[in-house]
């Protein structure tokens, strides 16, 4: 990421802040002012902030998540008990963050879980002590993705659109930004410098947000074999997509550079 900031064309980035590297991540992240930093909330498949004993429904001994997503889902939706151990996971990642310092600029989660209704409704209860003004809302425009492959597939776009929907409308009579338009969703690891360029060639009117996961090589813990990390750090900084920003006329920036704009 600092690489992609530095060389490329990146502006924001989202720290989770349970995960091995996070303290390496914040010392980085401090010597880069001008990236801005948010929370990446993490609820499954990655580590938790409190210890096993505290969150016994919802991680395995080593304090890790699970993996699959239905049976968390359900147990939040119908056991208090265990929306109560999610409410103080909640509570120790936005602590967390505080803690080191950054200023808080935007709020997401792992695999898009802050659209489970439940999680939506204490993160953004929650994360008005914390400062929490932008949250992303993973509602992708298929249009402009066809407009950039003619025969792009996005079958989750169906499964996600109405929560997605409930979450913007819930974000904003709270009073807090999210984008118009998200893309990086039908093409999660697999960013390409076509693909970017394509997109920032047809970008849609508004606040909106690509997202990506660039990294010098994959093999780390929670990589994911078919994400392309390598290739996507490479479209960030391609001189290509540098200059394919400029020309299209965007401003580049985090969540807090469009705040008032965007609430306006």
């Amino acid at each position: 990421m600092e690489i992609a900031h530095r060389a490329g064309i990146v502006t924001a980035a989202s720290l989770m802040v349970g995960a091995p590297a996070a303290a390496d991540a914040v010392v980085r992240a401090r010597r880069m002012p001008s990236l801005r930093v948010g929370l990446h909330i993490v609820l499954v498949d990655g580590h938790a902030v409190l210890q096993p004993h505290n969150l016994p429904d919802l991680v395995d001994a080593a304090g890790r998540f699970r993996s699959g997503m239905a049976k968390t889902a359900l147990d939040i939706y119908f056991r208090p008990s265990v929306r109560r151990q999610l409410a103080a996971e909640i509570a120790a990642q936005f602590k967390a963050f505080s803690r080191t310092g950054l200023p808080l600029d935007h709020v997401n989660a792992h695999k898009h879980f802050h659209v489970h209704p439940t999680a939506a409704t204490q993160i953004l209860e929650i994360g008005r002590s914390y400062g929490l003004r932008a949250m992303r809302v993973p509602s992708e425009p298929v249009g402009v993705l066809a407009r950039v492959e003619p025969n792009v597939r996005h079958p989750g776009a169906l499964l996600t659109a109405p929560w997605a929907r409930l979450l913007r409308a819930r974000a904003r009579r709270g009073g807090v930004v999210v984008p118009d338009h998200v893309f990086g969703v039908a093409w999660s690891g697999a960013m390409t410098e076509a693909r970017m360029i394509g997109l920032l060639a047809h970008l849609p009117r508004g606040l909106t947000e690509i997202y990506t996961h660039p990294a010098i090589s994959g093999g780390f813990e929670g990589a994911i074999s078919t994400y392309r990390y390598a290739d996507e750090l490479a479209a960030l900084t391609a001189p290509s997509v540098v200059a394919a920003a400029r020309a299209c006329g965007a401003k580049l920036g985090g969540f807090a550079d469009f705040a008032s704009s965007a609430r306006a």
